[in-house]
């Protein structure tokens, strides 16, 4: 078992909590003010290692330094789930329906089926899959060059300079538009290149294949459904629109049901595997010494290997049943969703947590509130849940799916730099908690001081996810084409498919999936570059050029990402500080 010795630390837990709440209550402010979240990851292991490095007089360990940026990092995603559902009561004027207590049972439900669902779900999507998770590798990246210097810390923070400072006068001084060719015209279609610095890079780390997918789901929903179907007279651009948006959210559900079967599937196959060679070698033969960081536990005299795992096995499976048990009885009674409802919110949180950490092990994005939204069309499905309670089902799924792809990245990096996977995860509790209560605290004020008509798309606070799960309530626009999109996604899922990447083109507006696209053709003309100029060496040379060319091109991009990421979070730390009252 690696030990969480040095790496959970108390000095590390109170920076972390420090940084917490500062984000946190930034990463608030920003959902709701912006309609948008950058990721804090690699601005708090910047802040993270910084700090610890001037506690200890110039020394730190990167697996401390990992596990503190974890907690500070974790309450921003909560904020968002929050944000980006919860408004939405508001906007439909019930705000007397919802108050500090019922946004805390909302924050606090998603934030223990998160830690749940990604406690399980790690080894799947972390060692087995081996996803890209792009976001995670910068922050590994960072907290790697940011402690060696030399040349790497040169590319790393050079291009992480460029990136902020192309942000701040994007978004800070307006000097740089959002948007390049955003004026094409195109009815339907959300046609334009985002200025983004961070979007290019995820197109660059992710790869040529998966982007590949997901700008054809964007071609095929745009170009296709949209403008071909309207334009043939199938149907007007906004029954398109409704047909794309359902038959997007449909792909991503089926593909998420796809990745749980795969990971039963699995498990079931394993298991089945152990017994038949206990049965065949005698008892203690299944074990092979390969107890995972979150199987281990200290065997005591007399046991065995396998009797350890067997019993770590019991009491993590006690804890998840007692942890979700918990959550479903909060929703049940806590929120008066009524037990059926609550088993379906409990049961679809696990489909929707994979399909986040899927999501954003693929592609760097995370949409927390159409993994909500989803789970709140099959409540509404099948239960007659009054409009408040279905936005606490959003709620819970977006907390619970902004909270995964948090920890998971968070993973990740720490599958790269050796860490315990038991002392992020506790650091990732710890973060999450506190970023319920900063994140539930910050919308009780600003409800508060401005009152609920502030929160709308013409409003001081655009709320604009928000907007679009109030708007969605009244049901699936398309229930044909989402029923279709569930199917595909099942069958592509369990075909070996990339479906989710499909989805995710399908769905997200138009200019998302086309500037990563172009990320993805950068990283082919670099690789292209990169083999011309290895032309003419020897085969040892050619390895070693390889090899540093490509670690110059993660180097570099990662440093993109992760400038844009943290002049994103200043320029929200501005915005709390000075909005207020604007």
């Amino acid at each position: 078992m690696q030990s969480i010795k040095g790496q959970l630390t108390v000095r590390g837990i109170l920076i972390g909590s420090a940084g917490c709440v500062v984000i946190t209550a930034a990463s608030a402010y920003t959902a709701l003010k912006m309609g948008a979240l950058p990721w804090p990851i690699v601005f708090a292991a910047i802040v993270s290692l910084f700090f610890l490095k001037a506690l200890g007089r110039g020394k730190a360990s990167l697996n401390e330094a990992n596990v503190t940026h974890t907690v500070m990092s974790a309450g921003a995603m909560v904020a968002g789930g929050l944000a980006f559902t919860i408004p939405g009561i508001w906007m439909l004027g019930h705000a007397d329906d919802v108050g500090v207590f019922e946004m805390l049972f909302v924050a606090l439900s998603g934030v223990v089926l998160g830690l749940v669902c990604t406690a399980v779900l790690r080894r799947h999507f972390i060692e087995d899959a081996g996803l890209e998770y792009p976001i995670g590798e910068a922050a590994a990246q960072t907290l790697v060059a940011g402690n060696a210097g030399g040349k790497t810390g040169w590319k790393l923070f050079g291009s992480m300079g460029l990136a902020g400072l192309y942000t701040a006068l994007r978004d800070g001084a307006g000097a740089i538009p959002a948007m390049l060719f955003g004026n094409a015209g195109i009815p339907g279609v959300a046609f334009g290149i985002y200025n983004s610095p961070m979007l290019l890079a995820v197109g660059f780390l992710v790869g040529t294949g998966a982007v590949a997918v997901w700008f054809a789901g964007a071609l095929l929903a745009n170009f296709g459904i949209v403008v071909g179907g309207s334009s043939a007279g199938l149907w007007d651009v906004a029954s398109g629109q409704g047909i794309v948006s359902s038959l997007g959210m449909g792909v991503m559900m089926g593909a998420g049901v796809g990745v749980i079967c795969k990971i039963v599937a699995a498990k079931a196959w394993q298991r089945a595997k152990d017994v038949r060679g206990a049965v065949a070698f005698g008892p203690g033969a299944a074990n092979d010494g390969s107890a995972s960081d979150d199987d281990a536990f200290p065997m005591g005299p007399g046991k065995t290997a396998s009797d350890a795992t067997r019993r770590a096995r019991r009491l993590r499976a006690g804890g998840i049943a007692f942890a979700v048990a918990a959550v479903a009885l909060a929703l049940c009674f806590g929120l008066r969703l009524g037990p059926v409802p609550a088993v379906i919110v409990v049961l679809l949180a696990w489909v929707a947590t994979a399909m986040s950490a899927q999501s954003v092990g693929q592609t760097g994005i995370d949409p927390m509130e159409i993994f909500g939204l989803i789970v709140l069309l099959a409540v509404a499905a099948v239960a007659d849940v009054p409009q408040v309670q279905l936005f606490f089902v959003a709620g819970v799924v977006a907390v619970a799916c902004g909270l995964a792809g948090d920890v998971m990245n968070d993973l990740h990096a720490g599958h790269v730099l050796g860490t315990s996977p038991r002392a992020q995860w506790i650091g990732q509790a710890i973060g999450g908690v506190l970023g319920a209560l900063v994140a539930v605290a910050v919308m009780a004020v600003l409800v508060s001081a401005y009152g609920p008509q502030a929160f709308g798309p013409q409003a001081q606070f655009v709320s604009a996810q928000a907007s679009v799960v109030a708007t969605m309530v009244s049901g699936i626009p398309s229930v044909p084409a989402f029923a279709l999109g569930l199917a595909a996604g099942l069958a592509l899922c369990l075909a070996g498919f990339p479906a989710m990447m499909l989805g995710l083109g399908v769905y997200l507006p138009f200019y998302m999936s086309f500037t990563a696209f172009l990320g993805a053709m950068a990283k082919v003309a670099y690789d292209a570059v990169c083999r011309r100029r290895r032309a003419g060496l020897g085969p040892e040379e050619r390895a070693a050029k390889e090899k540093a060319q490509a670690e110059s091109g993660l180097v570099v991009s990662s440093g993109l990402l992760g400038g844009e990421s943290i002049v994103g979070v200043l320029v929200a730390l501005a915005a709390v500080a000075t909005g207020l009252g604007a």
